[in-house]
């Protein structure tokens, strides 16, 4: 405790030498910059995954059953009715998927189709998302198909019921005749009955969904199914009815829940966020450097002070304290300060939205940045700005001058 009240006087008291104290605050200036920054990075990545969770919950389903061998699975629309029996499941839908080859008013374009019943709204909020016409569950007749935005430009498409929207595939039964081509190939002709945007780049870009009927034909299919989605009762745990589903369907299929299908976008965003923390963490440790510069030149300025309090029975290991906490001491301080900046500029852009993103914002989801504080991101923070102010006053201490603590 001695020790600690020494380093207080050392770091508060006014210096002989105006550049030690002009360069202990600069120790806590850089300090606190780099928690600030630390703190209002990580938030934004916070922000970042909660909006991308949004969407994808818009789009995904709460569960989503697939096989772990094979590309579809066999009698899936009586293994859906089974699994709709399980308490806590609302709704259970069977959805086919397989590539095509989209041709529209001359225009080609490879495209990932998905067949969904009548009743996917209930799965799925993807209509929600419909800009130009009616989703394909909701277009007059059977024979209409939902484009992605993506989709709609490469192809120059756009709801109408005039224009055939063609479908290609390779026959996926039958023997191929040399002499005939094109009997290779199931052709199916669909309206444009709307197009939709998620703002998200996987489900924009080449997708398309149609009726579960025409989807089976086009790809030789009766009862198959390539994933059955399910939807989760409001007031039932997501978790919980993935247990009573695997303890039915057993090791041959794959539940996932919303976090499990998206896991590599949101991998990116985890991978994003820890590296630009690590950088920043690297902007923490020089910034650190000027706390070994604000020692050393305390430590000479203070020489003879050690000596008297060596003659006064103060140990080594007291006089090496006493540098050890002041270094902790400005780390601290100057972090504090930081750490309290960030949390409330965090705060004010998560309520606020002070902060607006560039470009047209009628064009965008969002017009400021996304912001979310966690506890546990301040308290990594904390974490980091105290191992950095305790190996910067060991350092410190260990180089202390022989004659002052002997």
């Amino acid at each position: 405790m001695l020790a600690l009240r020494i380093a207080l006087r050392y770091l508060l008291a006014k210096k002989s030498h105006t550049a030690v104290n002009v360069i202990s605050l600069i120790s806590m200036a850089g300090i606190a910059v780099a928690a600030m920054a630390m703190v209002c990075v990580l938030s934004v990545f916070n922000g970042f995954s909660d909006l991308a969770f949004e969407r994808l919950s818009m789009v995904d389903p709460d569960i989503k059953v697939t096989p772990v061998s094979g590309k579809v699975i066999n009698n899936a629309d009586s293994l859906a009715e089974r699994l709709s029996e399980v308490p806590g499941v609302g709704v259970a839908v069977v959805t086919v998927e397989d590539q095509a080859l989209a041709i529209f008013n001359g225009a080609q374009s490879p495209l990932m189709i998905k067949g969904v019943p009548a009743n996917y709204s209930d799965v799925s909020e993807i209509a929600s998302l419909v800009i130009d016409g009616e989703f394909v569950n909701e277009a007059a007749g059977k024979g209409c198909v939902s484009l992605s935005v993506g989709s709609a430009i490469n192809l120059g498409a756009r709801p109408s019921m005039e224009k055939p929207f063609v479908l290609t595939v390779p026959r996926r039964m039958g023997r191929i005749n040399p002499a005939f081509p094109l009997a290779a190939f199931t052709t199916d002709t669909l309206l444009v009955s709307s197009v939709y945007q998620t703002n998200q780049a996987e489900f924009d870009n080449d997708r398309l969904y149609m009726p579960l009927e025409s989807a089976r034909k086009l790809l030789d299919y009766t009862s198959e199914g390539s994933a059955i989605e399910i939807s989760v009762l409001d007031n039932s745990s997501v978790d919980a009815v993935i247990g009573r589903l695997e303890a039915i369907l057993g090791d041959g299929y794959i539940i996932a829940d919303r976090l499990r299908q998206q896991s590599d976008s949101f991998r990116m965003i985890s991978i994003e966020k820890w590296i630009t923390f690590l950088m920043l963490v690297f902007v923490l440790v020089m910034a650190s450097f000027n706390i070994l510069s604000t020692m050393s030149m305390l430590i000479i300025e203070k020489e003879d002070n050690l000596r008297i309090l060596r003659s006064l029975g103060a140990s080594e290991s007291m006089l090496r304290r006493i540098f050890l906490e002041e270094g902790l001491l400005i780390a601290l301080i100057g972090g504090a300060i930081g750490i309290l900046l960030g949390v409330g500029l965090s705060l004010a852009q998560q309520h606020f939205g002070l902060i607006s993103l560039g470009g047209d914002h009628s064009q965008m989801s969002i017009d400021a940045y996304p912001c979310r504080l966690a506890l546990s991101d301040v308290c990594i923070v904390v974490c980091v700005v105290g191992v950095i102010g305790l190996l910067s006053g060991f350092i410190s201490s260990r180089s202390l001058p022989s004659d002052s603590v002997k």
